[in-house]
């Protein structure tokens, strides 16, 4: 039985293949899980046509990713943390954070796993990172880890108190907006 296959199959063929199978084969896997259609003038085409737009759309996104890589390619990436003893960071710098960091660096977003970094980063110092876009397109970044100043935690914690105290601020100012409210409903 000829079928036009839908989908890869190991050791079978590609997809958009004619292929000759046998019946039960076809019949009781093949075309039941969808991996299948019987081979006609009228499938064959559909088939085509559709493997012919996904080449179209995966050229397209491919283009894109070359010129992400461009981009990326080179960028150096600065981060700040406090020290502990010997030269280690309180923490570590993961794959995430470089992913956010260079996400926003670019104005595009990129998904942490594309980050290749075996093991988080947990010393100051250059470290060279393989941005994985696609098999074949890796592009390199720098890492630049440097200790940061002890002024410049003391005006962080500062501003997270600053925030702090504003956020509270709002939720007062909230609760005495409903408890006027809920006056003005007992009032009416």
């Amino acid at each position: 039985m000829k079928v036009v296959l839908l989908e890869d199959l190991p050791g079978k063929g590609k997809a958009g293949e004619i292929k000759e199978v046998s019946k039960g084969y076809a019949r009781n896997f093949l075309l039941p899980r969808g991996l299948a259609l019987v081979a006609a003038p009228s499938v064959i085409k559909q088939v085509e046509s559709r493997l012919e737009e996904e080449k179209l759309e995966e050229s397209i996104d491919r283009d894109k990713l070359v010129e992400l890589a461009q981009q990326i390619e080179g960028k150096e990436i600065r981060f700040k943390a406090r020290m502990g003893a010997g030269e280690r960071l309180f923490g570590s710098i993961t794959a995430a954070d470089v992913a956010e960091e260079l996400s926003r660096a670019i104005g595009s977003v990129i998904d942490k796993k594309k980050i290749d970094i075996e093991k988080s980063l947990r010393k100051t110092g250059n470290y060279e990172v393989a941005v994985k876009l696609a098999s074949d397109i890796n592009p390199q970044i720098t890492v630049v880890i440097e200790e940061e100043k002890e002024k410049e935690t003391k005006k962080k914690a500062e501003k997270k108190e600053e925030k702090k105290e504003e956020k509270k601020a709002e939720k007062k100012k909230e609760k005495k907006k409903e408890k006027e409210k809920e006056k003005e409903k007992e009032e009416d």
